[in-house]
C-alpha cells in the first residue's frame, strides 16, 4: 500500500493555546536556515498566540501574510499629488 502526498501533511495545532492556525515563519539564525531543513523543518507561527515552533516541512501551514500580494487601493482617475494652499 503506497502512501499518498495527502497522507504525509498534518495539520497544525498550536502546543499552547491548540489553535489550528499557522504560518510560514522566516529562518532567522544560520541552523534555521541551513541545518532544519536538512532535517525535514521549518521554522512556523501560531496565528493566534504568535508563539513561534518548529514543524515538518509536510504540515500544512499558510504563507507568511507579508509574501501574499495584497490588491493595492485604486486612486480615483482625477486625484492629483499637488499640494495647493
Amino acid at each position: 500500500m503506497s502512501k499518498s502526498p495527502d497522507s504525509l501533511s498534518s495539520s497544525y495545532s498550536c502546543p499552547d493555546c491548540g489553535n489550528n492556525v499557522g504560518f510560514r515563519s522566516r529562518p532567522r539564525t544560520f541552523t534555521e536556515r541551513y541545518l532544519l531543513p536538512l532535517l525535514l523543518l521549518r521554522p512556523v507561527r501560531c496565528g493566534h498566540c504568535f508563539r513561534r515552533d518548529y514543524r515538518l516541512i509536510f504540515t500544512a501551514v499558510r504563507e507568511r501574510l507579508s509574501d501574499v500580494p495584497r490588491s493595492l487601493p485604486v486612486k480615483p482617475a482625477g486625484a492629483t499629488t499637488r499640494n495647493v494652499a
